[in-house]
């Protein structure tokens, strides 16, 4: 979440910069339903200087980007995590894991680095998500049957993915 001021009515707001769609030069107002520029800051122009009417989102959601919803159980909250471009180990949250989406969650069936997920542009400039087992001593249950040893399957909007009692779903 980003504040950002109108600079129109000076209403103060929270926009979540990965539900703005790549490609808008401005969004609505909620209050005075006045346009509220964006101004997309690449690697190159985040450290200059911003004017105060400038809304600035760093980051904007790549299409074809995925997310994992985990799904809420006994032993787990709901969870969110965006994949962009790069390698992610995926597991329980514990202090010596080495999962970089770290899952808040007491099942202990699910491993500290349950699954690989690898995120590669492909040659239309949209994005493929890879996902494999990662020798998790429970296995990957993928979309209702288990991942085989060295399996790597790419990932469709609405799969379902299964780690010890804990299940995420991804999608586009």
């Amino acid at each position: 979440m980003i504040p950002v001021k109108c600079p129109h009515c000076k209403i103060g707001l929270k926009v979540d910069e990965q539900k703005i769609p790549e490609g808008i030069a401005s969004f609505k107002c909620p209050k005075c339903k006045q346009d509220i520029p964006i101004s997309v800051l690449d690697g190159k122009q985040q450290n200059r200087p911003l004017s105060g009417t400038d809304t600035v989102v760093l980051q904007p959601v790549k299409k074809g980007s995925g997310i994992l919803t985990v799904h809420k159980s006994v032993d787990t909250p709901e969870q969110t995590f965006l994949l962009q471009e790069g390698l992610f180990i995926v597991g329980r949250k514990a202090s010596v894991s080495k999962a970089n989406i770290c899952i808040e969650t007491a099942d202990k069936l699910m491993s500290r680095n349950h699954l690989r997920i690898e995120v590669k542009k492909n040659p239309q400039g949209g994005l493929i998500h890879s996902l494999s087992d990662n020798h998790s001593k429970n296995r990957t249950l993928y979309n209702g049957r288990y991942l085989e040893e060295g399996e790597v399957i790419v990932l469709k909007n609405d799969d379902e993915v299964v780690m010890g009692h804990t299940s995420f779903r991804f999608n586009e």
